[in-house]
């Protein structure tokens, strides 16, 4: 029996946007929900696009 790879459900992107804040772009099973937050630090963009893409699993 050969073991297959189970594509992921979520593609999360952090970036930093021109005002120098963060934000991060969230992909979920193809749709792509736009960038969200003006986060001070690339660590709590990380925190925060970790959150919502278990929110999303959940449902």
């Amino acid at each position: 029996m050969m073991a297959t790879d189970k594509p992921t459900e979520s593609k999360i992107t952090v970036e930093k946007r021109q005002n120098g804040r963060w934000c991060f772009v969230l992909n979920h099973r193809g749709v792509i929900y736009p960038a969200q937050g003006q986060f001070a630090t690339m660590f709590e963009a990380q925190i925060a696009a970790q959150e919502a893409a278990k929110r999303l699993i959940k449902r």
